[in-house]
């Protein structure tokens, strides 16, 4: 099979929003596959895909078996793509027929590097290196074990914590995009699809957005967590740089554990990566990785 020929008897596609549930299970079906545990929701894609300024049909493919979506790829924007392929078609040449139009594409559009996450060790994760993907960095996923206690983290005088308000929501995206452009290398995500993928996702709840204010009443840090099933997943944790080392940031990630369980949670999780240095932050509070993945690009230049 040549690098522009899908295998025999199945076509491609664009996707559509229509199609949000199908690739949600083939994502679905490989992360229970590679690592024992789904961590996607559908919502994920929903929020990702409803963004103003992503076209989702130029961005990208599924790969059908008649009717069924058996595999996916997407460029989501400047140097990131995610992609999935059903576990009972591997084996078949999908995956590096995804690989080749996602750099097809990421050419066309001006990109000099591309790349994804993968699971550890992972049938992925060796695709990704026998086409010549080198690691950039290495992503981790922790969880507070079930029925695990962290003690409330006491805020410095003159900080409260509290639900955010509609008003402080162009403050929350400045604060957490300010925090994670210091280690990422992309452009600023805009207002609107900030809140594409905040209070705009799929079943967002006021409970779901908290922030510190320091002692001039500014929004100085903010969190974003929701419920997925029993289990807390906190999404985004910024804390603007000159209240760093001060406690705010345990102090709000366990006031969003603390929300998650009284709606139900049992348990907590969340991911980081190796850019970050945050690592350290979340085993302090009790978490402990569950899951190794690693990011893998390739030069296009």
């Amino acid at each position: 099979m040549s690098a522009l020929s899908l295998p025999s008897g199945l076509t491609s596609r664009p996707l559509t929003l229509a199609d949000a549930p199908a690739v949600f299970a083939v994502i679905a079906e490989q992360e229970q596959h590679d690592v024992g545990t789904v961590e996607v929701e559908e919502a994920d894609l929903v929020a990702d895909w409803g963004r103003p300024s992503y076209d989702l049909g130029a961005s990208s493919v599924a790969v059908l078996d008649g009717e069924r979506i058996v595999a996916y790829a997407e460029h989501l924007g400047e140097e990131r793509y995610d992609a999935a392929v059903a576990p009972a078609y591997r084996g078949r040449g999908i995956g590096s027929w995804l690989a080749h139009w996602i750099r097809r594409l990421a050419r066309e559009r001006g990109v000099a590097i591309v790349g994804m996450p993968v699971p550890e060790d992972s049938a992925g994760d060796r695709l990704l290196g026998a086409l010549g993907y080198h690691v950039r960095w290495t992503s981790w996923m922790l969880r507070l074990p079930e029925g695990a206690h962290v003690a409330e983290r006491p805020l410095p005088t003159g900080y409260r914590l509290r639900e955010a308000a509609p008003a402080d929501r162009e403050r929350i995206w400045i604060v957490t995009e300010d925090a994670f452009l210091e280690w990422s290398v992309r452009e600023r995500t805009t207002l609107d699809d900030f809140a594409a993928q905040v209070w705009g996702r799929p079943g967002a709840e006021p409970w779901h957005l908290h922030v510190v204010t320091g002692p001039d009443g500014d929004v100085v840090a903010a969190a974003h967590a929701w419920n997925a099933g029993t289990d807390t997943y906190v999404s985004k944790l910024a804390v603007a740089r000159e209240h760093r080392r001060r406690g705010v940031a345990q102090a709000l990630l366990v006031a969003a554990f603390a929300a998650g369980c009284e709606h139900g949670a049992t348990s907590s999780s969340l991911s980081t990566d190796s850019r970050t240095g945050a690592l350290s932050l979340y085993e302090n509070v009790g978490m402990r990785v569950t899951a190794t993945w690693v990011h893998r690009a390739i030069a296009l230049t």
